[in-house]
């Protein structure tokens, strides 16, 4: 089911002050960035050079899930991501492994992908999220 690793992602409370680090100092190109106003959030995407992206999660307002979360852990890992063929077939099967979604449906990823993410309590606490490549016409 899994492909192969897609993204790593980090929560960061101010995205430019992140890149000054991520893009400046180590190096990493800056590939994209996607406002997701209906998840509150601001995706940033570097590349690391080995076809797996570095993430930037910064939240959007204070009272967003992910500010409370910096608040308490400060910035940091957040989860990793792997690539599946299909987000719908997937949440489908994943209960079969003892993996139930925490997403019912899949939802709006960046860059036209569809992602869910796993429970965590299934998965030894490590948040783990799935995606798919666009669905082409």
């Amino acid at each position: 089911m899994f492909k192969k690793l897609d993204h790593i992602a980090i929560v960061v409370r101010d995205t430019e002050e992140a890149l000054a680090f991520y893009r400046d100092r180590l190096g990493l190109p800056l590939l994209f960035t996607e406002l997701r106003d209906e998840q509150g959030v601001r995706l940033t995407h570097l590349d690391t050079g080995t076809g797996v992206h570095l993430q930037l999660v910064q939240p959007l307002t204070p009272e967003h899930a992910l500010s409370k979360y910096l608040d308490e852990r400060g910035e940091g890992l957040h989860h990793f991501c792997f690539l599946v063929d299909s987000v719908e077939k997937a949440i489908e099967e994943l209960p079969a492994l003892g993996l139930p979604s925490r997403d019912p449906k899949p939802r709006r990823g960046p860059n036209g992908r569809q992602a869910a993410f796993i429970q965590p309590s299934e998965t030894r606490g490590v948040l783990i999220e799935i995606t798919s490549e666009p669905k082409t016409p």
